[in-house]
């Protein structure tokens, strides 16, 4: 045998070869590849629906602490972040008079002061006819009363005339208005004024100006709002669970205390304001406007037999799951009809229609293609 002839045999079984494990490849893919599904068995377990409402950790008692007088800041005390008791000083006010309560102030002092010149030659008159007995008692303590009550007069325009020019009066000092004063014990969340800027008192067309925000911050609530649709799910007295992401997730309790009667729209969805008071850990300091999430149980149940719910197959208002019958060679399945109840969006609760003894079948497993390669 030539060299020749024995590449050209060598080649053909090349060929043959190729041929073939093409041929069986082919034949292998074009085999129906047999379908294999998860198997569940049911079990005992608790099953509990949740809902995650987002809001803000706010204090209960927030109060805009407000000038009893018109004017000008002259000096800030205190600074945002600051705990502050009742009736301590937080700013100064000087007083800028309103010109016509001023004339008012002032021509009541001219009048009282006219009026008790007179009365007091009066008096002096009266006393000298009283001495020499040629008036009656009666007339006496008339003309002296006249005399007290011009002095009070006197007095009186004369403090009030104080007021609206200095803020505060000589006779009551200690009570002045040109003192800014915090209602409540707490930290001063903010101070929006600064020395030099105007400040109103209230009216009836000013809210009047805020001079500082004090809030307790000792005493916290949960405010968010709820979907209509889970609302009804809830009751005062129902435990939460908060967390604040932006401390490190951390968590803490709370006690829902209200929820509103009345929806409000937002996004094109009704909900419901709801608030809750929050127990914070000791050592922890929050602050006000904390965004937070509260995990709240709407419904819950103890040991109930349970499958994954992607073992369900739901037709119309039934379900059914696929009893695997025969547990060796190849399976068939038995398509029953269950009961189901409460669902945790994983497990879901089987009331009647299935046992533990039963296996059921779960969805396809899809193998990845490019497993193998």
């Amino acid at each position: 045998m030539t060299m020749k002839k024995y590449f050209k045999f060598i080649i053909a079984g090349m060929a043959v070869l190729v041929f073939i494990g093409t041929f069986v490849f082919l034949y292998q893919k074009s085999r129906p590849k047999p379908i294999v599904y998860e198997e569940f068995t049911p079990a005992l377990t608790d099953i509990s629906k949740t809902t995650v409402i987002t809001g803000k950790i706010e204090p209960r008692d927030e109060v805009n602490v407000k000038p009893q007088i018109s004017g000008i800041i002259t000096e800030i005390m205190k600074q945002a972040g600051d705990v502050v008791q009742a009736g301590e000083v937080i700013a100064r006010v000087k007083v800028i008079p309103d010109m016509g309560q001023l004339s008012s102030a002032e021509s009541r002092v001219r009048l009282a002061e006219i009026n008790l010149r007179q009365a007091q030659v009066d008096f002096e008159r009266e006393k000298k006819l009283y001495d020499k007995q040629l008036v009656s008692a009666d007339e006496y303590d008339k003309i002296r009363q006249e005399l007290s009550r011009a002095r009070e007069e006197k007095a009186a325009a004369t403090d009030a005339l104080e007021v609206v020019r200095d803020g505060v009066s000589k006779s009551n000092a200690s009570a002045s208005s040109t003192l800014i004063r915090s209602t409540i014990s707490g930290i001063i969340l903010d101070i929006p004024v600064k020395v030099g800027n105007s400040v109103i008192l209230a009216n009836t067309f000013n809210d009047g100006t805020t001079i500082a925000s004090v809030a307790d911050m000792g005493n916290l609530i949960f405010k968010g709002n709820i979907d209509e649709t889970e609302v009804g799910s809830l009751h005062a007295g129902m435990p939460m669970k908060i967390t604040i992401g932006a401390l490190h997730n951390l968590h803490f309790d709370a006690s829902l205390e209200y929820i509103s009667p009345k929806a409000v729209e937002n996004n094109g969805a009704n909900q419901f304001e709801i608030k809750a008071s929050v127990t914070v850990p000791d050592g922890n300091r929050i602050r006000s406007g904390y965004s937070a999430n509260a995990e709240i149980e709407l419904a819950g149940v103890k040991k109930v037999l349970a499958v994954p719910e992607s073992a369900i197959e739901f037709s119309g208002s039934d379900a059914f799951v696929y009893v695997i019958k025969n547990k060796d060679g190849d399976k068939t399945y038995e398509r029953r009809k269950v009961t189901t109840g409460l669902s945790d969006g994983i497990n879901i609760e089987i009331k009647s229609g299935i046992t533990t003894r039963d296996k059921v079948r779960g969805p396809q497993i899809i193998k990845d293609e490019t497993e193998g390669k």
